[in-house]
């Protein structure tokens, strides 16, 4: 078929289509068809029921950017069709508002626009976005009540589980116009749907200064059980905004009662009561009824148990009565009334009152947080000082108040501190009185029981009455009987037993008893073993002051007996050397038994003193032969640091005695057993004295044997002493020799040093190499191991031996293990230089398989 053909054709139809729509549309509808829209509208005509022909017939018209007329006519035509299309609908309303969201809100096309909503809304008044867009329509044109009428109908149209989308825009609304009647009105209906809102409308009503209502909502919020709201505020933050709300607003709370509600929070929140305190003060004076606000502070200074809420609540008491006085003087200074000026001296007074008691209100808070603490007592005692009865009352209070058991100081101080109250003030018999009731009181140990019968003892000594005083004691130290106390666990029970009190009645019989009665009072301590090893010490000097000297020996052999090591020392110490000095030769076996016996427990620590004490007597009493056997004792019975010096003492002793023969034994005796710097020492001074009775041999040998122990880096004064022994007595062989020896102490200092070095790298290494191989058999690892060490000997020899290094086999062995401490030591042997030239060295080369990983290491290097 041709061209020409296919055009007559397709206008023909063309012809036909339009004639037959022409029977079926108005007139209007076909004035806005063009050509290009014949496709779609016999797509309509085809298959007039189908969304999609209608919605591509749209797209078309729209893309094509026809009038907004036309599109709105094909829109119209399908709703005629699909009236409860959601799709068209939605689509339809959202391309009206578009196409005039540039024109004013007044404009009649706004008004169209909200009768399509209404049209659409007869048909689908379930679809939620459609109530919400309409909304947002009435929000822009700014009819607010029928705007407001619209968000109704969309809540009562729609189901409650969609409520919250309309009510969240609903507030919205509402919130950004002054409405707040309607409002407030509209919120109280939110808040049934959705209680969570609360805080929101609180904020609103603040804002819009409705404080009665915000009070009202915030007193419902604080009440609820919940420790956190919903902007994450706790329960004492919402009454902080309370109470600061009311308070600060008197004028505009009408409907609740704000002391109530301000004391529910005080008794609520008992650690942080302050600012609740200064709240409901300060509402009174906002509502000018100050004689209440002062009966706030008063009550509140009373009752709070923290320093910080009586800062608080003390600060703003004295601010409100400064402020009270400033302005009452700037009254008398305008009108210059009498009786202003009669009051104005009395809130002076008042004032100054105030600030006064500030340390009694004080003490009275931290009493109120632990009744239990002394000090604090003692404290409101000395706050009252020249009141007398204030202070008998304080006293009578917390004697009455402070619990033993769970005391914070001690009770005895209360006790002692009333007594000595009545003692000042000349009333000996009520402070007799009261230490009476103070020794049969509880207490929290047996010392301040003690403590407290002491103080009783010495206010009778003091006013010049020993007997009383000793009579004191006497009850005080008497021993129980069964059946005296239905406690035998109680202070007063157990007090017989206090050394504090043995003290003191041993010290005041000796003032003012006779000799047997204080050596009964301190044969009856050591019978109730409450001596301590100062008391036996005093009753012994006590017996010799009066010259009982036996009687003072059996007192030290008591304590000895009382007593173990090393608490018995000093009486030992103390036994030995006044009895040396009372009897001194005339009883030498006596003496020697006392020794001994005091030596057969010692410990190394203090044995010391009583060896040299010991040998001492058999040196001035005794014979020479056992003063050695003492020193010679002492070298290894005393403790390690103390050797050097017993050895010295022993050896000059020797040497005084029977010369240097005898000496020598015992220098070798003490090189061996001494440490190593004291053994230096030593033998520095063996050889010292060696050369000087000219055994030249015997020195140099000591120095040889020295010369082992002593590191030639870090002992230089050694080898700078036996460098000067050798150039003033040796020659040039014996320097050698000594030079010889330096080197070869110096390689193994240096060798030792080296293999730590070396074996803490392989260590490194085989770490390394574990680390790597992963989960490994380590048996396999320890095989390897073996056969490496079989092979090439051990891991550092191995180590050692880098690159092409070669073991070097002597003809002898240069080590002997069986007689050396140390395995790797160099041994060199006493032959000349010429020797050791002659000697057969041969080298033997490792295999470079034995070496694995650091071979190929060095070779890297290299």
């Amino acid at each position: 078929m041709t061209e020409k053909e296919n055009s007559k054709n397709t206008s023909s139809f063309s012809t036909e289509t339009i004639k037959k729509m022409e029977r079926t549309q108005n007139s209007e509808v076909m004035k806005g068809i063009s050509s290009e829209d014949v496709p779609f509208e016999e797509d309509i005509l085809r298959n007039p029921t189908s969304v999609n022909c209608w919605q591509r017939y749209i797209d078309h018209k729209r893309q094509n950017k026809s009038p907004s007329k036309q599109v709105f006519m094909i829109y119209e035509r399908a709703l005629a069709i699909f009236e409860r299309s959601y799709k068209l609908w939605y689509h339809y309303l959202k391309y009206r508002e578009n196409a005039i969201v540039s024109k004013c809100t007044t404009d009649n096309a706004w008004r169209a626009l909200c009768d399509t909503y209404e049209r659409c809304l007869m048909r689908l008044h379930k679809m939620p976005r459609i109530w919400i867009c309409y909304c947002e329509v009435m929000i822009k044109r700014g009819f607010i009540t029928e705007t407001r009428r619209v968000f109704d109908r969309a809540l009562r149209s729609l189901p409650v589980t969609q409520h919250m989308r309309v009510w969240t825009i609903y507030i919205d609304f509402l919130t950004s116009h002054d409405l707040p009647e309607t409002t407030i009105r509209v919120y109280r209906r939110y808040l049934k749907i959705n209680p969570k809102a609360h805080e929101d409308y609180i904020e609103y009503l603040i804002e819009r200064d409705q404080i009665d209502e915000a009070a009202k909502e915030l007193t419902i919020l604080v009440n609820q059980d919940q420790n956190v709201s919903e902007k994450r505020r706790t329960s004492h933050q919402l009454w902080t905004q309370l109470c600061d709300l009311i308070s600060k607003n008197p004028v505009k709370i009408f409907s609740l009662n704000v002391d109530a509600i301000i004391r529910q929070g005080i008794h609520r929140y008992t650690d942080q009561v302050g600012f609740l305190w200064c709240s409901l003060a300060d509402y009174y004076i906002r509502s000018a009824e100050f004689e209440r606000a002062r009966d706030v502070y008063e009550e509140a200074i009373a009752k709070v148990s923290t320093v910080r809420d009586f800062a608080q609540v003390y600060d703003a008491y004295a601010a409100f009565e400064e402020r009270e006085v400033s302005v009452v003087m700037q009254d008398v200074e305008q009108s210059g009334d009498p009786e202003e000026e009669i009051d104005l001296e009395w809130m002076f007074q008042r004032y100054q009152n105030l600030m006064e008691r500030k340390n009694e209100l004080m003490n009275s808070v931290l009493l109120r947080q632990n009744p239990h603490n002394v000090g604090e007592w003692l404290n409101r005692v000395n706050i009252y000082e020249g009141n007398f009865n204030k202070q008998v009352e304080t006293f009578k209070e917390a004697v009455k108040s402070v619990n033993p058991k769970i005391q914070v100081g001690k009770v005895r101080d209360l006790w002692i501190g009333f007594a000595k109250l009545y003692e000042d003030n000349g009333d000996l018999d009520a402070a007799r009185k009261t230490f009476e009731t103070a020794v049969v009181s509880q207490y929290g140990g047996v010392s301040e029981l003690a403590n407290v019968w002491c103080a009783y003892a010495e206010m009778e000594m003091k006013h010049k009455r020993p007997k009383a005083a000793l009579a004191l004691m006497q009850r005080a130290c008497a021993v129980p009987r069964a059946g005296d106390y239905e406690n035998m666990q109680s202070v007063q029970a157990r007090v017989h037993r206090s050394p504090i009190l043995w003290a003191m009645y041993a010290d005041y019989e000796e003032c003012c008893g006779t000799v047997e009665s204080c050596r009964k009072v301190y044969d009856k301590m050591i019978e109730l073993r409450v001596a301590s090893p100062q008391m036996i010490m005093n009753y012994a000097m006590f017996l010799e002051e009066n010259e009982y000297f036996e009687l003072a020996f059996q007192a030290y052999e008591k304590g000895i007996s009382l007593f173990k090591w090393p608490s018995v020392f000093d009486i030992w110490n103390t036994y030995l050397v006044k009895f040396i000095k009372r009897y001194g030769g005339k009883k030498l076996e006596r003496a020697r038994d006392l020794f001994e016996q005091c030596l057969e427990n010692c410990p190394p620590t203090h044995s010391k003193y009583i060896f040299l004490l010991y040998a001492k007597l058999e040196e001035e009493h005794g014979l020479a032969r056992h003063a050695l056997s003492i020193y010679n004792r002492a070298t290894s019975g005393v403790d390690r640091s103390d050797m050097h010096l017993m050895y010295n003492i022993y050896i000059k002793k020797v040497q005084e005695m029977y010369g240097i023969a005898q000496c020598r034994p015992i220098f070798e005796r003490a090189i061996s057993e001494l440490p190593e710097d004291k053994s230096r020492a030593m033998s520095l001074r063996y050889a010292q004295l060696e050369t000087t009775v000219g055994e030249i041999d015997r020195a140099r040998a000591i120095y040889a044997h020295a010369a082992e122990i002593s590191d030639p880096k870090v002992h230089v004064k050694f080898w700078d002493t036996w460098k000067n022994f050798e150039v003033a007595h040796g020659n040039e062989a014996t320097v050698r020799d000594m030079l010889r020896v330096r080197r070869s102490v110096e390689a193994s200092y240096n060798v030792n040093v080296t293999l730590t070095s070396v074996q803490m790298r392989v260590d490194a290494e085989r770490k390394a190499q574990e680390s790597t191989s992963g989960s490994a058999n380590p048996m396999d690892s320890l095989d390897q191991q073996v056969q490496q060490s079989a092979d090439g000997g051990s891991i550092t020899q191995v180590s050692m031996n880098k690159g092409n290094i070669s073991f070097v086999r002597g003809a002898g062995k240069t080590v002997q293990q069986d007689t050396t401490e140390n395995p790797d030591e160099i041994d060199l042997d006493d032959d000349d230089d010429e020797g050791e030239e002659d000697m057969d060295i041969s080298t033997k080369t490792i295999p470079a398989q034995i070496f694995g990983s650091l071979k190929l290491a060095d070779e890297m290097e290299s």
